[in-house]
């Protein structure tokens, strides 16, 4: 697997990653300009070199990983017998340029039902960099046609039919933003359910009004869970501030609060 299948299959995974690119060379050097490396959290794919240059790419493009670092940096090796390095010298004689680009890990959101809510909360996600579950319990919600406006985005669309939507919570990985608007309200409760019996799942999300919330947590207590469990919960979710039944208007709510609880993660 080459470093470009690498960084394909990580994205795919979830999982982040740091490409160092050989930028420019002057005099001697083991690789030429344009000469790749990517680096996971465990491996690496492709070389640029090898030695004290590629040592010292790797741990700092660890530590970059460790850090979250989304800001690309620029290391400058000098090639010589009078240079410190930490793995080893390499005396080529030359000077060599190293970009580090950082791939972060993709938020994963995952929306349960694509009815009027849903599907106009899919066209807004997919227009952003994330990987986005989209499960329903109606295969017709998820054809090709119907999902056409949502599939041409950048983010990585994940369509999941099952007769047993809350099936699928088991399967998203930690971390992941659950909004839950299904057809039905026996399906979202059991959906709720699941996702509070994950205690490594990110903020969620229940459209509904506050009667039905009512009903619901009395329901939940009666599964045994408490109310700091059930806190998790969003209900009604989306901003306060942006009011409105039109399903475009839930859905815009919904994304930007999602787009405010992005922003505070990467802050820290």
């Amino acid at each position: 697997m080459d470093w470009l299948q690498a960084l394909q299959r990580l994205r795919s995974d979830g999982a982040p990653s740091v490409l160092a690119t050989v930028t420019e060379v002057r005099g001697h050097a083991p690789r030429e300009a344009g000469a790749k490396m990517l680096v996971g959290a465990e491996a690496t794919w492709g070389t640029i070199g090898g030695g004290n240059l590629e040592a010292t790419v790797i741990d700092r493009a660890r530590t970059m990983l460790v850090a979250g670092t989304a800001a690309p940096e620029r290391l400058v090796f000098p090639l010589n017998e009078h240079a410190t390095t930490l793995h080893g010298r390499q005396c080529c004689g030359g000077v060599a340029s190293v970009l580090l680009e950082p791939f972060p890990a993709r938020p994963t959101v995952a929306v349960f039902g694509l009815g009027h809510v849903g599907h106009e909360l899919a066209r807004i996600l997919s227009r952003l960099p994330i990987r986005l579950y989209l499960v329903d319990s109606r295969a017709a919600q998820l054809g090709p046609a119907r999902l056409a406006d949502v599939a041409d985005g950048p983010a990585d669309v994940l369509p999941r039919h099952s007769p047993v939507p809350d099936s699928v919570v088991g399967e998203l990985p930690p971390g992941s933003h659950v909004f839950i608007m299904t057809h039905d309200h026996a399906e979202d409760f059991l959906l709720c359910d699941a996702v509070l019996r994950r205690d490594d799942l990110g903020p969620a999300g229940l459209i509904g009004s506050a009667a039905k919330w009512a009903r619901f947590r009395r329901k939940l207590r009666a599964e045994g869970h408490d109310d700091a469990a059930i806190d998790r919960i969003s209900c009604p979710m989306g901003l306060p501030d942006v009011t409105g039944k039109d399903p475009a208007a839930i859905a815009i709510s919904v994304a930007a609060e999602l787009l405010q609880t992005l922003a505070k993660q990467r802050a820290g």
